[in-house]
Parts: structure tokens; C-alpha cells; sequence
């Protein structure tokens, strides 16, 4: 699929686009399935609240043969090339729980600051995917984006190892105050199958949920291959060595698998 010149637009001059059920039901409930898989098994790449909550997996396209379709899929891959015009590869890969009355906060962030520091990434190349598998609403905990904060470039972080039960690159209240006057906050909210894309220096965060509807979201950090990481300092696992440029699958790739799978079971 191809993006409009004008939500290209929107996206440079807002900083995020939201693709309202790019995915199918049938395909989402596949991948929601298998999420809930991976988060019942202990392995370093499943993280956890400090309520033992699932809080995220971290590389489960390496792992899991639906996740792997995902994150070869066309309909995310080719938007992406297209903004940044080359190829791209898969920078880190995650499967956000935000667990129903458990998920914790995120902190106020910009996601370029942390594969700046943390992993040695040049440019803010890179944007973050995100994958509705369950309807995001506002009291579940969405993510809030502060439109057009990008255009702010690489601001001032604090690495905050306290807060939650994963370290970020926070930026401090005055900061987020500042921003929001100047852009407002937006909750991105939508159906299961929604897609998110945003942009590297976007300010965002999001509330805990004390809801009984969890929010599990997969985000997908697509970096363009000229903009491969130079010094990592994190596992393999979170920040990944494979800078060979994603090949996309068939656009009907995860919807076979949805339909292998009942009848193996």
C-alpha cells in the first residue's frame, strides 16, 4: 500500500499517522492469540510489572512464526520506505501488554533518545509501528503524542531506573509542559487493526490501566539500513544486529497462517 501525499504530510508536519483496521479481525485475533502465548512463558525476552504482570516481549518475530509474518508485512514495511525512501530493517520488535488493572505508566519520552544513547543509532531515521490487537480507547490507557514535538529535535533526557520496571531516557515536567502548550496531546485511540506510525523524536507516553480492558499493542521500530546502530550497549534481543533490509511477504501471508492454525489445533 502507498500513503497519500497528504497523509505524508500530516505525518512531517504532526509527527504521527493513524491507519485506521489496516488489519483484519481474522488477523488480529491470530496475533492476539499468540501474544498471550508468549506472555505465559518465562524467558529473558518477556518482561515484567513489578506486579508480575506481563509488561513486554521483546523480539517475538525471531520466535513465533505469526509475529515473524507481522513483521514482514507489506502493509507496515512499504509506508515506511516510502517516508524515509530506502529500505529498512528491524531496529527492535515488542509486544506492549498494558495488562487490564495491572499495565503501568510510560513515562513522557522520545523514543530517539534512548536508541541514541543506548544503542549508538546516527540519525532519527527510525519510527515506531504500532499494531492495535485490542481496542485502544481513552480509558484504557493510549498512548498520548505530543503533536508536532518533533520538530523540537533530540531533547534533554534523565535516565529514570526507578519508575517502572523498564528504564527510558524521561524528559522532566517543565519540558512536556512546554510542549503540550505549543501542541496540545493527542490520545490514539482506534478499533483492533489500527496501525500508528510516529516519529522518532515525538514526545509520548502513556497512564496506567486500571480498566478491565487490557491494551496490547506491537511496536516495531523500523530503522532505515543506512542508519544502522554503531555502538550497542543493550541485548541483542532489544536492539538488533541484522541490518540486512526486511524483504516483505505476500499481503496475504498472515491471513493464511490465521487459517492454518484452527485447523491444527
Amino acid at each position: 500500500m502507498d500513503l497519500t501525499p497528504q497523509q505524508i504530510a500530516h505525518f512531517h508536519e504532526e509527527g504521527w499517522l493513524f491507519l485506521p483496521e489496516l488489519f483484519t479481525l481474522e488477523e488480529i485475533a491470530l496475533l492476539r492469540r499468540e501474544a498471550e502465548g508468549i506472555y505465559a512463558h518465562q524467558r529473558p525476552e518477556v518482561w515484567r510489572e513489578k506486579s508480575g504482570a506481563p509488561r513486554t516481549a521483546f523480539a517475538a518475530h525471531l520466535y513465533n512464526e505469526a509475529f515473524r509474518l507481522l513483521g514482514a508485512h507489506p502493509r507496515m514495511i512499504r509506508p515506511v520506505e516510502q517516508v524515509f525512501g530506502e529500505q529498512v530493517y528491524m531496529h527492535q520488535f515488542k509486544i506492549n501488554a498494558k495488562s487490564a488493572f495491572t499495565g503501568e505508566v510510560w513515562q513522557w519520552h522520545q523514543d530517539y533518545g534512548t536508541w541514541k544513547r543506548d544503542d549508538g543509532m546516527p540519525l532519527p531515521r527510525a519510527m515506531n509501528i504500532s499494531v492495535f490487537l485490542d481496542e485502544v480507547m481513552p480509558i484504557n490507557g493510549p498512548l498520548m503524542l505530543v503533536p508536532k514535538s518533533h520538530k523540537a529535535g533530540d531533547l534533554k533526557a534523565s535516565h529514570d531506573l526507578e519508575t517502572t520496571s523498564y528504564p527510558l531516557w524521561t524528559l522532566d515536567n517543565d519540558t512536556v509542559t512546554r510542549l503540550v502548550q505549543e501542541g496540545g496531546i493527542h490520545a490514539a485511540t482506534g478499533k483492533a487493526g489500527g496501525m500508528l506510525m510516529f516519529h522518532g523524536n515525538l514526545v509520548h507516553g502513556s497512564a496506567g490501566n486500571i480498566t478491565p480492558y487490557p491494551r496490547k499493542i506491537v511496536y516495531l521500530t523500523l530503522n532505515a539500513v543506512s542508519n544502522y546502530i554503531r555502538t550497542p550497549t543493550r541485548p541483542e534481543f532489544i536492539a538488533h544486529r541484522d541490518f540486512r533490509p526486511i524483504i516483505p511477504v505476500a499481503d496475504d501471508a498472515l491471513l493464511q497462517e490465521a487459517r492454518k492454525v484452527p485447523a491444527a489445533a
